[in-house]
């Protein structure tokens, strides 16, 4: 088979028009893989598109992953096997709401480190990355007996920079290993594609919107124009819905709006619907969007008011753009989709629990050093860094200040909790209550997202924990032991439950649950505080204030028998007992 795009996209010289679906598959259970690119076909959709994050398979520099959710060749095999094509994005940055929006966070360790540039460290570790990940991918290109049709070279990179030999370097190593088309995509306005797309125009610009058709197509068309080529017109993300971020409402989209304008946009060209399923952002990898002098991090769910649900229901809007896909495009193939099934579990009693303090050491092995050093430093990504020094008393107060730190910190003195600082509060002045000649102080300090998207890629907010130091008055104290905390299996199976219990710290909970077989369930968070939950080791993500109040826990994560439940609470919130529901939480 072969796929040609000139005015048209061709395959085997028929004119094809794709109607595709955004399926990321880190953000669902490989169990719902099936089910989900199923329901795309039965949509009536001929292709299904991915990100691929550079920071889920590469996670430590040279150590990969290719498991669990990271199994991305399980999924192409399973989306070709189904009779879908494949639309690639495996360029180093992808946004997607994903932290660092992909990028692995140990280039931050370079203090010269430059993103998304010519930077030789940069390209250098995009070669080593490339090496390992394109390879799996290769085969499944059209051209090798695949159905994998286009590759992206990097990602609306228009709305970033203006670098043609970065992106014309890109392609270079791309075409090396993949002989199907390549594309760009930006936003339809003229300064974004002129800045995003590369000047090789056998390359395919595309744009993205979630409206106006016409005039995005129109600039998209102006463009080639430009150019002298005449190229098929493609959305690569239509924006069915949205993200949520924590304690603002969920953003929703009426279904009847949006099938209108994914109508307009199918009577101009192709398209790829941005997302037809969401999922979660399971673990610490939900993105943060720049909210001007602060962040704002997003939810774990990445529900995104999509055509399924995070948990993969069939919403309103699954049938109001299956009809217009009927009703626009004569050739498609519609079924009726399949539904998930959700249980609740019993409610379950917490069997043991722990203080931090009290495990710590055994959890890990701290690193000492006369001034405090970021997570990145210390070769941690994600998560917790507790700082710990000890304190002289000279007097019966002392005012300290935390410097250039983020995102949120709690600080401890003996243990007692005496203040929580979040974004523009990190700086304020805590006065300390010295009633012993030497007290510890410890600063947890959370990592809560990376900006995933605009100028703060490159800002000094990325790199997280104390980038500056803590001030004591006029004078920066030393001495710090840093404990890392990104809460692998390995470390939460050093946890000694044994151990004391410290009224109003942050503690670990664990609950046991024996099942006759796995299920997908929600998890009701309205009683806790902050913090993260994993079932059997698999951190299933963060919980917090609303909007969402559940966290999904899929049946993959569970299995026949006991099952291991560890909540780590950080707000000093006694908990006692964990609920379920059938049904998800959403205020």
């Amino acid at each position: 088979m072969k796929f040609d795009i000139k005015e048209e996209f061709y395959i085997d010289d028929q004119p094809i028009r794709l109607i595709s679906g955004a399926v990321h598959y880190y953000r669902l259970a490989p169990s719902e893989w099936q089910m989900t690119l199923q329901n795309l076909v039965a949509l009536g959709a001929n292709c299904v598109e991915t990100y691929v994050p550079w920071n889920l398979h590469e996670p430590k520099k040279g150590a990969f992953c290719f498991t669990g959710i990271a199994d991305i060749t399980s999924f192409l095999t399973m989306a070709q096997d189904l009779g879908l094509y494949i639309i690639l994005r495996p360029s180093p940055y992808i946004c997607a709401e994903w932290d660092f929006g992909g990028l692995p966070a140990w280039l931050l360790a370079d203090d010269s480190m430059r993103i998304r540039s010519q930077h030789a460290g940069y390209l250098k570790a995009i070669e080593a990355y490339y090496a390992v990940l394109l390879p799996k991918l290769v085969p499944y290109q059209l051209t090798k007996g695949g159905k994998l049709l286009m590759v992206q070279v990097e990602n609306e990179y228009g709305s970033f920079g203006t670098d043609q030999q970065y992106l014309s370097w890109l392609a270079g190593v791309l075409a090396t290993y993949f002989d199907v088309p390549l594309f760009t995509s930006d936003g339809g306005v003229e300064k974004l594609l002129e800045g995003g797309t590369s000047s090789d125009n056998q390359i395919l610009a595309t744009v993205n919107f979630g409206s106006d058709a016409s005039g995005q197509f129109a600039a998209l068309r102006a463009y080639q124009h430009r150019r002298g080529i005449d190229r098929p017109l493609m959305c690569m993300e239509f924006w069915d819905g949205w993200f949520s971020n924590w304690g603002k409402p969920i953003i929703r989209r009426d279904a009847t709006e949006t099938a209108a304008e994914v109508r307009k946009t199918l009577k101009q060209g192709s398209i790829n619907l941005y997302m037809f399923r969401g999922g979660t952002n399971f673990g610490f990898y939900n993105g943060c969007s720049d909210a001007g002098d602060i962040n704002d991090p997003q939810i774990t769910s990445y529900d995104y008011d999509a055509l399924l649900t995070e948990w993969g229901t069939p919403t309103e809007k699954y049938d109001a753009i299956q009809k217009v896909i009927q009703e626009e495009v004569s050739s498609a193939d519609t079924k009726a989709p399949i539904l998930p099934n959700i249980v609740a579990f019993d409610t379950q009693p917490v069997h043991d629990a722990v203080s931090l303090f009290s495990v710590i050491d055994e959890m890990c092995v701290p690193v000492r050093n006369d001034y405090s050093l970021p997570m990145e430093k210390l070769g941690q990504q994600f998560g917790y860094l507790l700082y710990r020094t000890v304190l002289k008393k000279t007097a019966s107060h002392s005012t300290l200040k935390i410097v250039e730190g983020g995102d949120r910190i709690q600080w401890y003195l003996d243990h007692e909790r005496v203040a929580t600082q979040y974004q523009e509060q990190i700086g304020e002045s805590v006065s300390l209550h010295l009633s012993k000649p030497y007290s510890q102080l410890d600063l947890l300090v959370e990592n809560m997202g990376r900006n995933n998207y605009g100028p703060k890629l490159i800002a000094p907010t990325q790199r997280k924990g104390i980038r500056g130091g803590v001030l004591d008055d006029n004078q920066y104290l030393s001495d710090w032991q840093h404990y890392s905390l990104e809460l692998s299996p390995e470390q939460l199976q050093k946890i000694d439950f044994g151990k004391e219990t410290l009224s109003g710290t942050p503690c670990f909970y664990r609950i046991w649950i024996h099942l006759d077989k796995p299920e997908n369930t929600f998890l009701d968070c309205r009683t806790l505080g902050k913090g993260v939950v994993f079932v059997n080791g698999h951190h299933i993500g963060r919980y917090w204030q609303g909007p969402v109040r559940h966290l999904y826990a899929p049946a993959y994560f569970w299995q026949q028998g006991d099952n291991e439940v560890i909540v780590f609470e950080t707000e000093g919130i006694q908990v006692t007992e964990l609920t379920f529901s059938q049904t998800p939480i959403i205020e």
